[in-house]
């Protein structure tokens, strides 16, 4: 596209705005050539606008499909749980219940259930009726013909780079067919729309710019709303749709990569045309009042796109994701400026900008709702909450934040802790239910938000270090901004549910599975079985959440939770005789600085508390005094980090050892201190033991409780399959986990979809899946 001339004299802008209004929208007359009349009237300029339209629509068609099923499943969800929860209030009104059978008395002929009359049919239980209104079969069939074909996973790549035998094998998964088949699909239609409509091209460059380039920039413009809309925290599309951006964010790249083909659609036309007439080159600079080079608003905003996809590839953001961090937003806005700049309003593009700009900047303002430090009703107002941190076994961090943020089971939250890292911002899920039943020590209006990860590389090893070198009664200052995400359905609205977790993938399904008990509990649940299958490396990892087990064990209905736990390896031994400690850099510059940071925040809420103190006391010492006494037990009852020490020796620091004393372990010890509650088995097996089991091993299980413990990997597909022959009419299936699991229970839960759509036993009406990515 032209670029206005840089010096803006009304009579010249006037002009050089007509000359340019010329090139792009030549008047046709008598006197016109002849191919500038045949292409004017097949496809003329100032109708172009039209092409943004259409990827518009497109766009609409599928936003409302998908707000279409999603409000189907919500109120059918509702609808479900609404019913039984009157069933249960009408049975537990009556007098026996439906299950209590009883013969009625001889002498009298009476009784409060009679199962056998003296006179009359024997009476026959009333079968449950599927109301239609709860159920609707095609719709259902649908559905799930569709989810058998985008359930059904692409195979994960293990790849060791040629002539580097000492790395280990990256892992190369794929978007999901259902992604694959949006993108195929929106590509297929940008493609067609560009190159069907004629012509592509014009005779000569001096009739104007090429068709085809139109085209493909009027569509680029057009998916720039959508595109910003996918990639925010906040957005209209999550709400309207149930989808978390975590999951909208890979529509958001793709969407980025189809916006890039276009623009080089848009581009390459402009080099091409000048090729076939030199004459038509010199009558299309001649249009240009400035010497600047005549595209240079266009190579302006193709840089900083082709920049941001690029470096938003994969392996490029996992290699560097803090820069990525840094720079995609920046870059983004100069990108935008840019498209300002290069469209000149032509058309209809600005109308898109602008809806670009309205919704990025609605969006940022959305989100500081989801901020705990901007309600300035919270105590928590600019200097965040008072956050504990706790080594587990295996190395495991676990931060516990007093909040007063509200929260549902699955969600995640960014944390940043200036203390430990100040520009580092990083999302985790919550591992703990927001529920009455679980109140914080810190305030009855506080409910205690709880992360648990292990700590690999960047921000989560910088965490594990300050945590071992701070102690464990150290505070630190934390700043959320969430919650976000979470699960479209709710699991208390299936009849079967079963969980599948993989290592510390366990922290997004321990919230779901608390509350999915407490509705159980309180008849507010249509759920009837619950299977949960953890695969983890060492038995000590189930320390993690030794307490939510306890809880899900001794409070769930009889015979209805059932929990297996898969002891997939041994310990990491090195050729010493001990475990392997991962590598742990020091920093003691950047320590110094984020100690200092963290101290400032601190001395900011110190005093705020003294100011609220004095105001509250009103000059009475004694109730001043009185008051600093419960402010202080306040934030001492902080829940206590614990350092639970591993099985032979923790991950420590070597350069400053007296900051932390590790007791020793005594197996023996701990196991007396914690009889009420065990996993299934004794004792931890040796290796050879444990080699020795994966061929021949009689697991380790309680049939009477349902929990049990084994050595080796599961079987999936064996699994599934022996837990399908109990499955209700609904039924969903949780799994977060590494690749490898998600593709066994994917492929399993694909094939299930047949018996739904091709109206299989049992009157099954959905087998719904949920995948949880395993870095969050």
């Amino acid at each position: 596209m032209p670029q206005l001339p840089r010096r803006f004299e009304p009579s010249m802008a006037a002009e050089s705005l007509h000359t340019l209004s010329e090139r792009v929208n030549i008047p046709v007359t008598s006197s016109s050539p002849p191919d500038l009349q045949a292409a004017s009237t097949q496809d003329p300029w100032s109708e172009s606008g039209k092409y943004a339209l259409g990827w518009v629509y497109f766009s609409i068609i599928l936003l409302v499909f998908t707000i279409v099923i999603h409000l189907y499943h919500w109120m059918s969800d509702r609808i479900r749980r609404a019913t039984y929860k009157e069933e249960v209030a009408k049975s537990s009104a009556t007098s026996s219940p439906d299950d209590n059978y009883e013969m009625a008395n001889l002498p009298t002929n009476s009784s409060t259930h009679m199962f056998f009359p003296r006179h009359g049919p024997i009476p026959q239980q009333q079968q449950e009726e599927e109301e239609t209104f709860l159920s609707f079969t095609p719709l259902n069939r649908l559905v799930a013909f569709l989810r058998y074909f985008f359930y059904r996973p692409l195979p994960v790549w293990r790849i060791r780079p040629i002539g580097f035998l000492h790395m280990r094998k990256r892992v190369i998964s794929f978007p999901s067919p259902g992604v694959i088949f949006l993108v195929t699909a929106a590509s297929v239609f940008v493609t067609l729309y560009c190159f069907l409509p004629k012509p592509l091209y014009y005779a000569s460059i001096q009739f104007g710019s090429p068709p085809l380039a139109i085209r493909a920039g009027m569509l680029a413009v057009a998916m720039m709303p959508w595109i910003i809309a996918l990639s925010m925290k906040a957005n209209l599309i999550t709400l309207l749709t149930g989808i978390g951006h975590e999951r909208l964010n890979v529509l958001h790249r793709w969407g980025g990569y189809i916006c890039l083909f276009l623009s080089l659609v848009h581009t390459i036309p402009f080099y091409v045309t000048p090729i076939w007439d030199q004459k038509g080159l010199i009558v299309f600079k001649s249009y240009f009042q400035d010497h600047f080079y005549i595209y240079g608003t266009g190579i302006a905003a193709l840089v900083p796109l082709l920049f941001l996809c690029v470096h938003s590839l994969p392996f490029i953001r996992a290699w560097m994701y803090e820069l990525f961090v840094a720079l995609h937003v920046p870059v983004s806005i100069v990108f935008v400026g840019m498209l300002f700049w290069h469209c000149h309003n032509y058309l209809t593009s600005w109308n898109y900008l602008w809806a670009t700009a309205a919704i990025w900047l609605t969006s940022y303002l959305v989100r500081l709702c989801f901020l705990n430090w901007t309600n300035p009703r919270r105590m928590s107002w600019l200097i965040g909450e008072e956050a504990s941190v706790t080594i587990l076994p295996e190395n495991a961090v676990k931060v516990t934040i007093p909040s007063q943020v509200k929260w549902r089971p699955g969600q995640y939250v960014y944390l940043r802790m200036p203390g430990i890292s100040v520009f580092e911002n990083h999302p985790f899920t919550l591992a703990s239910l927001c529920s009455d039943d679980f109140p914080s020590d810190y305030g009855e209006q506080y409910r205690d938000m709880v992360l648990v990860f292990r700590p690999f590389g960047g921000f989560t090893r910088k965490v594990l270090n300050a945590a071992i070198d701070n102690g464990p009664n150290h505070t630190y200052r934390a700043f959320i901004d969430g919650p976000y995400g979470g699960m479209q359905r709710e699991l208390a609205s299936f009849d079967t549910v079963i969980l599948f977790a993989g290592g510390s993938g366990i922290t997004a399904i321990v919230s779901h599975l608390l509350d999915l008990i407490k509705k159980m509990r309180d008849s507010k649940a249509v759920t009837k079985q619950v299977h949960v299958v953890w695969a983890l490396k060492r038995p000590e990892t189930m320390e993690w959440f030794k307490e939510e087990l306890r809880i899900c064990r001794e409070f769930a209905p009889p015979e209805t939770v059932h929990c297996q736990f898969f002891v997939t390896a041994a310990k990491r031994i090195g050729p010493n005789g001990f475990p392997l400690p991962p590598p742990s850099p020091s920093r003691p510059v950047s320590d110094l600085v984020h100690g200092k940071i963290d101290k400032a925040f601190h001395g900011i809420a110190s005093k705020r508390n003294s100011a609220l103190i004095r105001e509250e006391a009103a000059g009475d010492p004694e109730k001043e005094r009185e008051l600093r006494r419960e402010n202080e037990d306040g934030i001492t009852a902080l829940p206590a980090p614990t350092f639970l020490p591993p099985p032979k020796k923790a991950h420590t620091r070597a350069n400053k050892p007296d900051k932390l004393t590790i007791p020793s372990f005594n197996p023996k010890q701990h196991n007396a201190n914690n009889k009420s509650f065990d996993f299934g088995f004794p004792s931890t097996p040796t290796l050879l033991q444990k080699n020795l089991m994966r061929f021949a091993f009689l697991p380790t299980a309680n049939k009477k409780t349902g929990w049990h413990t084994e050595y080796g990997r599961p079987d999936i597909p064996f699994m599934l399959k022996g837990l399908e022959r109990d499955f209700g009419k609904r039924t969903c299936v949780f799994v977060c986990g590494p690749p490898s699991m998600r593709v066994d229970v994917q492929s399993c839960v694909a094939s299930m979809q047949q018996k739904v759509w091709g109206g299989g036993e049992n009157g099954r009406q959905e087998v719904y899946l949920h995948t949880e990515n395993y870095a969050i």
